[in-house]
């Protein structure tokens, strides 16, 4: 069936940008932040990691974004029993033809959501370190390239550590953002309760761009400009985590790309041709805090990756 949604193809990146944003807020209410964020990653290439109490709503903005989109989506329950080949796919003897052919895991679509991926083992965690850093994956000695775009969001909590499996730091590093929902105010959560009065609004939710629109939208991104002035700024800000007080392991260039290319994402939904300082700060924390490895008497301390990051911003002089 055809979709009736009318194309964008023609209208400008901010408006294609408003379109989905305004889509996703029919089911996300109070999360304006949060819905920028995940768009700006979109957009801009980059996987997302939701970490949150149970809830808050990860899981549904992760399939408000997936139904907005006229994409392949595919969902992941990580468990401990899962296989790196029920994520990657697996080569099946077809007795009629006496030969191999390979079934494609559900890696091999656009949008992919791994829900609690704490949960699975070490092993089928990193299945997903090349497919999230190369676009491919290797498998039977082949290698198969992913789809075009390829968005990962990954969701955990932060609560609970039994039968879960920490992420490690290069897992961690794949991602250029991370960040939580948090509560909404008393006035959104009770609209959240009139919209699921009679079903829930993520069941009548429809997509509103295709694939043509992504890549436009991808490549208008690229498109967006930032000065070697805000290049030093950025990278002072990365350089800076490396030698903070109780960190043990700064963040990597990996850091200093992502916020480049975030930044120009929401430069690009703000109608900007240049990035600002204000869209490095807006994102910093985001990028950057997940990244770094604190040394234990910090962590004993109450010192934190986010205020390491926050003290930084302070401290960083902000180019004229």
């Amino acid at each position: 069936m055809e979709n009736s949604y009318p194309k964008t193809h023609e209208l400008p990146s901010k408006e294609i940008y408003q379109r989905i944003f305004n889509n996703i807020q029919k089911v996300i209410k109070g999360q304006s932040a949060a819905i920028r964020k995940l768009l700006s990653a979109f957009a801009s290439g980059g996987h997302v990691l939701l970490e949150d109490y149970p809830g808050t709503g990860k899981t549904t903005l992760a399939k408000a974004l997936a139904y907005s989109v006229d994409v392949s989506f595919k969902r992941i329950q990580f468990t401990p029993d899962l296989l790196p080949s029920d994520i990657l796919g697996i080569s099946m003897l077809e007795p009629n033809e006496r030969t191999f052919h390979f079934h494609e895991g559900p890696i091999f679509a656009h949008i992919v959501l791994a829900d609690e991926i704490n949960r699975a083992s070490p092993r089928t965690q990193s299945a997903l370190l090349e497919a999230m850093a190369e676009f491919q994956v290797s498998i039977d000695g082949n290698l198969r390239k992913l789809k075009d775009p390829f968005f990962v969001i990954a969701t955990q909590n932060p609560v609970e550590s039994r039968g879960t499996y920490p992420l490690p730091e290069a897992q961690m590093d794949r991602f250029a953002l991370q960040f939580s929902l948090g509560y909404i105010s008393p006035e959104d959560e009770v609209n959240l309760l009139s919209d699921q009065i009679q079903q829930h609004p993520i069941d009548t939710i429809q997509p509103c761009i295709d694939l043509q629109d992504i890549i436009t939208l991808k490549q208008q991104v690229k498109k967006v400009r930032i000065s070697q002035d805000l290049k030093c700024y950025l990278v002072d800000i990365v350089n800076a985590t490396r030698s903070a007080q109780g960190v043990q392991l700064g963040a990597s260039p990996r850091a200093s790309i992502a916020l480049m290319k975030i930044a120009q994402a929401l430069a690009l939904f703000d109608g900007y041709e240049f990035v600002t300082p204000e869209h490095i700060q807006e994102l910093a924390v985001s990028v950057i805090a997940h990244r770094l490895v604190m040394e234990p008497q910090a962590r004993f301390s109450g010192r934190t990756a986010t205020s390491v990051v926050e003290d930084i911003l302070k401290s960083v002089p902000v180019p004229v």
